[in-house]
């Protein structure tokens, strides 16, 4: 970890796809050093949405205004439910009918949604341009920002369609989160939530005291949640860049979450409040395989709930949160794999038997 000027703090990613920096700080957007040393091109291209644009649009512009000779803006519609085909081909129309070549630099500015799309355009568009993720929400910037994972849902799964490209920066402004819906930031907090468990259980003990004071937006607890986030995140993908291994343990909670956002239509649910109950699960399954002890479901219960996000699964059915499972992209040969917690801070990715799933899903879940 090294500084960027003297109030931001540099974690670096080093991956087989690429080397780049996440920074974290306050009045990122303002200043220069943060858009520095990118790859020079002609054009620029902002990808946001309507929400985001008329909050930060006018201070990022400013910013790269005197970095490219040529900066446009594409905004998306909002939400989940436009994490498709239909929504990424509005980036494409937009940089094909401006003539951008392979070296235009794509920005993605808004949250986990914006960041995804932009940057598998990124990644396909002329089979891959540099791009750069702003991200303006708690969760983006914990997760979904970085290491490079980038896709479209599918109606049949969440995250299908996609693939690994690692943006050229990270520029998390904590002062974007001041503009956050509280549902939103909450939905945020599962995420940072998730690295306790599965990678740091002093982390965890520190979420579990300071959760009134995330929730309230205190800015040293949220740029410490950020930057230890980050920090975890960015050494399991320098380990494992394609999820062979390692890295599928960042998606604790997301197996039955998945499950959860497809079978409710996306968008019902914001991913972190799927993910936080996700993880009540998840934790239980840990307990039904011999693993942890049964205090641990409630700890984690107790910490999600106190974040603000749901610890009980909708009425979906056993049957259908199984046939949702089956193809989330761990699981092998139709066999579902959870990732499970070993030990507080020590995850590891299995299978269960289905009923032993099944008795989870009875425990967890509104009945149908």
């Amino acid at each position: 970890m090294s500084t960027l000027a003297e109030s931001a703090v540099t974690v670096p990613v080093a991956t087989p796809g690429g080397h780049y920096d996440i920074l974290i700080g306050s009045g990122l957007l303002q200043r220069a050093d943060s858009w520095a040393g990118l790859p020079r091109a002609a054009q620029a291209v902002i990808v946001s949405n309507p929400t985001v644009d008329a909050l930060h649009g006018a201070a990022l512009r400013a910013a790269l205004a005197p970095h490219y000779a040529q900066l446009s803006q594409v905004n998306l519609p909002d939400g989940e439910v436009h994490k498709d085909w239909t929504t990424l081909n509005r980036i494409f129309d937009h940089l094909l009918a401006h003539g951008c070549d392979r070296k235009t630099v794509l920005f993605a500015l808004g949250g986990g949604v914006v960041g995804d799309m932009t940057g598998f355009a990124a990644a396909t568009y002329m089979r891959g341009v540099p791009f750069v993720q702003v991200p303006t929400t708690l969760l983006a910037q914990v997760d979904s920002s970085v290491g490079g994972k980038t896709a479209v849902n599918h109606p049949l799964g969440k995250n299908m369609i996609g693939a690994f490209y690692q943006p050229q920066r990270v520029v998390c402004d904590l002062d974007t989160l001041a503009t956050l819906p509280q549902r939103e930031l909450s939905a945020g907090l599962a995420e940072v939530i998730k690295y306790g468990p599965i990678a740091d259980a002093a982390f965890l003990d520190w979420i579990d005291a300071e959760l009134p004071a995330l929730v309230a937006r205190d800015p040293a607890a949220l740029a410490r949640a950020v930057q230890r986030s980050c920090e975890i995140k960015a050494e399991v993908v320098g380990q494992d860049e394609r999820e062979s291994g390692l890295r599928a343990i960042l998606n604790f909670g997301h197996t039955f979450g998945h499950a959860i956002e497809a079978g409710l239509g996306y968008g019902q649910w914001l991913h972190g409040e799927a993910v936080g109950c996700g993880m009540v699960m998840a934790a239980e399954l840990s307990v039904q395989l011999g693993l942890v002890r049964p205090e641990f479901v409630a700890r984690i219960a107790r910490i999600v709930a106190a974040a603000g996000l749901p610890v009980r699964g909708p009425a979906l059915g056993t049957a259908r949160y199984m046939e949702l499972m089956r193809v989330d992209k761990k699981a092998e040969g139709g066999e579902i794999r959870f990732v499970v917690i070993e030990a507080p801070g020590r995850a590891a990715v299995r299978a269960a038997p289905d009923a032993v799933v099944a008795r989870v899903l009875q425990q967890h879940c509104d009945p149908a």
